[in-house]
């Protein structure tokens, strides 16, 4: 198997599978649909990539020497997601589309780089496959990643907005929420506690 092929179904795997930024992306495409879901899915997309350069061009030496740093991000990660969580938990049955409540761009970028998930992939995708030593095999790595994350977070903001029907459903917004935010503080949760 080439290097581009394993670092495409590597891609996959890992943009693909739920987490923090998928459940989010999902609820969002409910809330809100498809068109007003992609700043966020744009954001998520270009944080992590921005996240993966930095780890492959030198953050990866320096986190291994600072094993308080991933203590640091589980404990932050875990208070910005859990926030998420409640925001949706909470959020308006009613579907009062307010600019100030569309997922924004910014909050998609911040969500990767407090993503315990996303740091994982970086750290794993650049040690795998020896990307911290040739800027090439990174640009392409990187380039690949950027392509597949955005297909597979619009996939996720693309089932969100099919599942539409629940808006017309007695309740059924209010327990979609309940169960998105409810899941995005477990996996918060469960993240806070694993041993990555």
């Amino acid at each position: 198997m080439s290097i581009f092929l394993a670092m495409c179904f590597f891609s996959l795997s890992m943009s693909i599978s739920p987490g923090p930024v998928n459940i989010t992306i999902l609820s969002s495409g409910v809330n809100y649909g498809f068109k007003r879901s992609l700043p966020f899915v744009s954001g998520s997309t270009v944080g992590f990539t921005i996240l993966l350069t930095a780890v492959g061009l030198g953050i990866f030496n320096l986190v291994a020497q600072v094993p308080v740093f991933y203590i640091f991000l589980k404990y932050i990660g875990t208070g910005y997601m859990s926030y998420i969580g409640y925001k949706i938990m909470v959020s308006r049955t009613e579907i009062e589309l307010k600019e100030e409540q569309l997922p924004r761009f910014h909050q998609g970028v911040l969500m990767q780089w407090l993503n315990p998930k996303a740091w994982i992939a970086c750290l794993t995708g650049v040690s795998v496959f020896g990307l911290n030593t040739s800027y090439s095999m990174l640009l392409a790595f990187v380039s690949i990643y950027f392509v597949i994350c955005y297909l597979s977070l619009s996939t996720w903001a693309l089932i969100g907005s099919k599942l539409q029907f629940l808006i017309k459903v007695k309740n059924g917004m209010k327990v979609f929420n309940w169960v998105m935010g409810g899941s995005l503080i477990l996996v918060a949760i469960f993240l806070l506690f694993s041993d990555y």
